[in-house]
């Protein structure tokens, strides 16, 4: 019975409502191998979704999971449900503004100079 409860259902909820999931994985499984296994799982009809692992963000019990935790160090007692499954929320974090513009926009140097 313990390899059961070693064993934990989860299914990851993205933005738009829709899940990836469910998916059993071992308690000693880290928050980095749940992040791979979401990329791997994504959506290909899906926009905007994430190129990298760092562009992906894990919550569960209203906290953002750490790459080197473990499921069983970030598994909340108040929250786990034996035999049920557990939800977990997925946040694509988008490119950052600078990199945007630096992509559609070519480097362009400007003086500030004043002179009276």
């Amino acid at each position: 019975m313990d390899s059961v409860q070693d064993q934990l259902e989860i299914k990851f909820r993205l933005i738009d409502g829709s899940d990836i999931g469910p998916k059993t994985f071992p308690a000693a499984t880290s928050v980095s191998t749940l992040k791979e296994s979401v990329l791997a799982q994504w959506p290909k009809e899906k926009e905007n979704g994430p190129r990298t692992m760092k562009d992906v963000k894990l919550i569960s019990a209203g906290k953002i999971l750490e790459n080197n935790k473990t499921l069983g160090e970030c598994q909340s007692p108040l929250c786990s449900i034996p035999g049920g499954v557990t939800t977990m929320h997925v946040i694509v974090q988008p490119p950052l503004e600078k990199e945007k513009k630096a992509i559609s926009q070519p480097k362009q140097n400007k003086c500030l100079c004043v002179i009276l």
